[in-house]
């Protein structure tokens, strides 16, 4: 995962590319490219590196997470998700970020998908609201 449109070659990102076998410096250059729309949200992606130095890259959606965060304006979930509640979000917030994340999840249907944003909210001490 990285900031979209802000990846740089330091740690963590350089040394595991590097590993692989990818050009730090390429891959930079195309995920900056492919995600420059986004202003810093953070997205997750595949890379799949060929022994021939080549490699290809899938942006995903961001992580379930950070929408939440991002939707209750909170900076970080609970330690203590059943004790402390940090924040709220409403049922069309939840669906918002389900229709957005439903390609990366395995549900068959967006209420199935917001089932699982909804358990994804309450584990960071986040509440659904009507």
């Amino acid at each position: 995962m990285a900031p979209g449109g802000q990846a740089t070659p330091a740690p963590p990102l350089g040394p595991v590319l590097g590993a692989k076998g990818v050009n730090p410096g390429q891959f930079i250059q195309k995920f900056n490219a492919e995600t420059s729309k986004l202003n810093g949200k953070v997205v997750a992606c595949i890379v799949t590196s060929y022994s021939d130095r080549t490699f290809d890259l899938e942006i995903k959606a961001s992580p379930a997470s950070v929408l939440i965060k991002e939707a209750a304006g909170v900076d970080k979930g609970s330690g203590e998700p059943n004790k402390n509640k940090v924040g709220k979000i409403t049922r069309e917030q939840v669906k918002k970020i389900a229709e957005e994340k439903k390609e990366d999840l395995t549900a068959a249907s967006v209420e199935a998908a917001m089932r699982i944003i909804e358990g994804t909210a309450r584990s960071m001490g986040v509440t659904v609201v009507d």
